[in-house]
């Protein structure tokens, strides 16, 4: 604690001092985040670090298993987080992030543990469907590639939890987001990234596009197209 302590001191003699017209902005104008990011709670996953963000630049939303609950199901600090960053600061892309070696996918897996943890057992039923799609579909896996998958899984269940939160579906709805699905794998020190027309987790390349789990796109032309 003492050396976290320090760092503060550094923060307050060195780091903010030489960002002081960056804060001053941002303390004048308020906050206009690019993204949302709903990651992990574990400790080695920091989203301001792998996006080499500066402050103001992302909205953060973190909790164990990087978990959306649907919407109504458990109203929190996660859908108020997400009400607030679409409707209030206007954010258009929101990205949830899983990782390797994820304990939370871990206690979802092999449950054994989880009676002295009351609260965290419950949490972790809204990552249910990570479990059943990967027992039900990939039934031969086991070990570390299970939870392997069931990390995957998990981003992409939690996308369709956000997809039920009124604000965001409004937003989809007009063609104003994007949603993106993203594992850090924190044995290579790299980012995959979800792309929704194949399905697959792809890594992130400055020369290659971005993959999108699900793309803005107004989906009233569609209606008016039927009529």
């Amino acid at each position: 604690m003492n050396e976290l302590i320090g760092r503060v001191f550094n923060f307050e003699k060195t780091v903010f001092p030489s960002s002081s017209e960056l804060y001053g902005t941002l303390t004048r104008d308020g906050q206009s985040p690019k993204a949302l990011m709903i990651s992990c709670a574990d400790s080695r996953i920091v989203p301001e670090e792998i996006m080499q963000a500066r402050p103001g630049d992302l909205f953060v939303c973190r909790n164990a298993g990087n978990i959306v609950p649907p919407y109504a199901s458990m109203l929190g600090g996660v859908s108020a987080t997400v009400e607030y960053a679409v409707a209030a600061l206007g954010v258009r892309d929101i990205i949830v992030c899983g990782h390797t070696d994820c304990g939370a996918m871990k206690a979802l897996a092999y449950p054994e543990g989880l009676e002295a943890m009351p609260n965290v057992a419950a949490w972790l039923k809204h990552g249910s469907a990570a479990q059943t799609v990967v027992d039900t579909c990939q039934g031969h896996l086991e070990g570390d590639d299970r939870i392997r998958a069931m990390i995957y899984e998990n981003v992409i269940a939690q996308l369709s939890n956000l997809r039920t939160h009124p604000s965001v579906a409004r937003a989809m709805a007009s063609g104003e987001m994007s949603l993106h699905g993203w594992v850090v794998d924190i044995h290579q020190g790299q980012v995959l990234g979800l792309d929704g027309q194949t399905g697959q987790f792809t890594t992130l390349r400055d020369n290659q596009p971005l993959p999108v789990a699900v793309p803005a796109q107004a989906r009233y032309q569609m209606a008016e197209a039927a009529e």
